[in-house]
């Protein structure tokens, strides 16, 4: 099997700026990115759930992809994933083929969420042309297992069918099932074999201790000087309990206010002087008295939040 190592790390499932007028705002995005690697993020996931990935055309996920990838000028070290599935296999081979021709280092597939009880051997079938069509040499694929939005989950044996007929491309999984014995269980099957980038945050140390490669998290736009702080104290065979719980808190905090783009937009505008950025509908935006709320909650609550 292929390394991949130089992909472990934290990463951020970035927001992506939007302006008053629903449009990417292209020139914020590699500013944007630009502050993530300066808090720790050796990466980040553009176009997740948290990125709104869905809510965009085709075309306008290339412009993203394409304006993103400009952080390279400032930090070019500073690693690059796509979301580049949706329930139209031609859709989601066109995205994967652009992001590697712009120079992505891997690519997130979401399943085909709109048929919800797929067979094993059609989840293969879908992905073998994606990664046969579009994903070059040295090019790495993580599905994206998140059943509670998409209704269908990455089964261990499809997991194996995967890696077994495309040991060079496809590497491993995000896991934001929030299980925490689907992250022991992952890791002990697997172990090292496959490579899982946690989606929760207050699972990181857990997912950490049972083989996990990382995370792409939708906190790490806030939070990732705390999660850098538990990623570095495990690398020297260390936990850092503070960081780890300041991050549980954290969560618990943010899953009372679903779904989380409005939310994280609008934090990072109070606590960072980023613009306010919209959202596209269906989702809407925070109301100033509820971000006020969840601020002064948080603040009281967790530890160094605005830092």
């Amino acid at each position: 099997m292929v390394e991949f190592d130089f992909l472990s790390g934290v990463y951020a499932a970035a927001v992506t700026p939007i302006d008053s007028n629903g449009s990417p705002a292209h020139e914020d995005i590699p500013e944007f990115l630009a502050f993530l690697a300066t808090r720790g993020c050796h990466g980040a996931l553009i176009l997740g759930t948290t990125g709104e990935g869905p809510s965009f055309s085709p075309r306008e996920r290339m412009k993203i992809m394409q304006s993103a990838v400009k952080i390279r000028q400032v930090h070019p070290e500073f690693r690059l994933l796509a979301g580049t599935g949706t329930p139209s296999l031609d859709e989601t081979i066109q995205l994967t083929k652009s992001a590697f021709e712009i120079g992505y280092d891997g690519v997130v597939i979401l399943p085909p969420y709109y048929y919800k009880r797929i067979s094993d051997q059609g989840l293969l079938a879908w992905f073998s042309q994606i990664i046969d069509t579009a994903v070059p040499e040295g090019g790495a694929v993580f599905g994206y297992h998140i059943p509670s939005l998409t209704g269908v989950p990455f089964t261990f044996e499809i997991l194996e069918s995967l890696r077994d007929n495309f040991p060079s491309k496809f590497i491993g999984i995000k896991d934001s099932s929030t299980d925490p014995k689907f992250a022991q269980m992952i890791g002990n099957h697997f172990g090292s074999g496959l490579k899982v980038y946690s989606g929760t945050d207050s699972l990181f140390s857990l997912a950490l201790e049972n083989e996990a490669t990382g995370c792409i998290t939708a906190m790490a736009n806030l939070r990732s000087p705390d999660l850098r702080l538990v990623w570095d104290a495990y690398q020297h065979g260390d936990y850092d309990l503070n960081a780890q719980s300041r991050l549980e808190k954290s969560r618990t905090l943010m899953d009372r206010y679903p779904p989380n783009p409005p939310l994280y937009k609008a934090l990072l505008a109070h606590l960072h002087g980023f613009p306010r950025w919209h959202v596209r509908p269906p989702l809407t935006p925070l109301t100033m008295e509820m971000e006020e709320k969840i601020l002064a909650e948080a603040l009281v609550k967790i530890d160094n939040f605005s830092s």
